[in-house]
């Protein structure tokens, strides 16, 4: 890893899609020390009046409507979006999504960087072969969102137009799952599991994905944006460990007593394990044990599950 990480302390920083379980940290992190701006339609006001609480400046905008971007600085150092919608309306989707990160870029031109978060929802299904970032794209998602990878690829050509277009260095990094002490998909499985639900699984097991702690995309937001280049950089980001849903819903077995009960579906998410070997060139290993991760989120979200 030869990436020097920016400097964000006192940076002028724009974030869309505020809201989100990854940006909620995120925005944590950044509101003391960096001069944070927050774009988002804000249809929930007390959205709106947390973040201004925590000292962010908030613009209300729709990211599918460039005119309503008018009141975001145009000036910042840094871009990152988060913004994503699932409404199922393809129309509306692919302007939310695709048009959407075009138009922030639009009007961001000058920016040092910027961040789009992709997912490794754009990768087609193929067992359990790790995802290489020039590994074929597909509809992955369709079963649940049936607009999801579709709006997700479509955005990532959008983003590199733009960024080749006006010369703004960029990154796209495709999120495997994240979690962290405000949740994810872990915990939703617990919650199952305490409720006696069943849990859909692929046919094709073990299910393993690259579980990522809120820790570790903090950490490596900086060099993130380092590796931001006008060509852009496109990278899987997961966790260094893969995992699969069967071993993490064992571990949640262990700390809580709770059984999982899996029901094999062909129309559940397969496998979508990545391949770390360009991200741990470029940023570097992450730090958390899953483990760790899991048994912090449930101390930190339902303590009164754990075992005795």
């Amino acid at each position: 890893m030869s990436l020097t990480p920016v400097e964000l302390s006192g940076s002028r920083v724009l974030i869309a899609g505020p809201g989100g379980q990854v940006a909620q940290p995120i925005v944590q992190a950044l509101a003391p020390i960096c001069e944070l701006t927050a774009v988002a339609r804000f249809s929930d006001e007390s959205q709106r009046q947390q973040l201004e609480k925590q000292g962010v400046h908030t613009v209300r905008g729709d990211l599918a409507d460039h005119q309503s971007l008018r009141d975001c600085p145009a000036d910042v150092d840094y871009v990152i979006n988060l913004a994503v919608v699932k409404s199922g309306n393809f129309d509306y989707d692919l302007r939310a999504n695709a048009e959407g990160i075009g138009n922030l870029m639009s009007h961001c031109r000058s920016a040092k960087a910027v961040l789009h978060f992709s997912s490794t929802a754009v990768y087609e299904y193929a067992g359990h072969e790790p995802r290489r970032e020039d590994a074929p794209l597909g509809d992955n998602h369709r079963s649940m969102f049936p607009t999801y990878s579709l709006s997700k690829i479509a955005a990532e050509s959008v983003c590199r137009f733009v960024a080749r277009q006006h010369g703004i260095p960029t990154t796209i990094a495709r999120l495997s799952v994240p979690y962290g002490n405000n949740g994810g998909w872990p915990f939703f499985h617990l919650l199952m599991m305490k409720e006696g639900m069943e849990i859909d699984i692929h046919p094709e097991g073990p299910n393993v994905y690259n579980l990522l702690h809120s820790s570790d995309y903090l950490d490596k937001l900086p060099y993130l944006l380092a590796a931001a280049d006008t060509d852009v950089c496109t990278v899987n980001f997961g966790g260094s460990q893969a995992v699969s849903i069967e071993e993490w819903c064992a571990y949640l077995a262990e700390l809580s007593g709770f059984q999982p009960r899996f029901k094999e579906n062909a129309s559940a998410f397969g496998s979508l394990q990545i391949d770390t070997e360009k991200m741990h060139s470029l940023i570097g290993p992450t730090q958390k044990d899953w483990r760790d991760g899991i048994r912090e989120m449930v101390e930190q979200l339902a303590p009164e599950l754990l075992k005795a």
